[in-house]
């Protein structure tokens, strides 16, 4: 059995794993705002548990149990944050926490008869791929709209930012999983671009264009 700090880190080298090959101490201790020190003595840990690969100053990377348990982690918090929104008829912007809780419940026979309970749904209410009791999962293929050019089309289908505030700029804009979209200008000035959404024009910044995902 993993403790929940233990948990906390396997997942957050999962994440920051996605798009390197290995993860700093620097970057787990900036991720979860702890100093350099005490994730040096978590990492020792884990590799002891061989749930890591840990040479310092290396960095670290998943075993294949310790991916398979940060993968359980995950799908566990995004089923969470469905049932959240689906059921209980929570926003998508006060799930969050609620889901990091939830998602340390260690049985998996409750889990598995969750995702029986609600259809086996494939993306959690962010856009973000649900995996099956296998590990399984297929993610969609997002571009941030930041990425895209002048009169293209996409469908709003993931966040990188999962922050209420971000979440409930969105909302506020009508800017939701789903939601059909079409670059009709991008400023010159400071790279902020202009959409069409539905009947009405919005101009949103650079930074949320990276941050808002669509499939083109």
């Amino acid at each position: 059995m993993n403790t929940l700090a233990e948990e906390n880190y396997l997942k957050s080298i999962y994440h920051l794993g996605l798009n390197n090959e290995s993860v700093s101490t620097n970057q787990l201790a900036a991720l979860l705002n702890t100093k350099a020190s005490s994730v040096t003595d978590m990492l020792k840990k884990l590799a002891e548990k061989e749930l890591i690969n840990y040479t310092p100053y290396q960095g670290v990377t998943l075993t294949s149990s310790g991916e398979k348990i940060a993968i359980n982690i995950i799908r566990k918090h995004r089923l969470w944050e469905f049932f959240l929104v689906e059921k209980l008829n929570f926003k998508w912007d006060e799930v969050h926490e609620m889901a990091e809780e939830m998602e340390h419940i260690s049985s998996n026979e409750l889990i598995d008869r969750l995702d029986k309970f609600m259809g086996f749904p494939k993306y959690d209410p962010h856009g973000d791929p649900i995996p099956d009791c296998n590990g399984k999962f297929k993610a969609h293929d997002l571009k941030p709209v930041s990425s895209a050019g002048i009169d293209i089309n996409g469908v709003i289908s993931g966040v990188r930012d999962h922050s209420a505030a971000f979440l409930q700029y969105l909302d506020k804009q009508g800017l939701t999983i789903g939601k059909k979209i079409r670059i009709t200008e991008i400023i010159e000035f400071d790279h902020s671009m202009v959409l069409q959404l539905d009947d009405k024009t919005i101009q949103i910044s650079r930074e949320v264009a990276n941050n808002l995902l669509i499939i083109l």
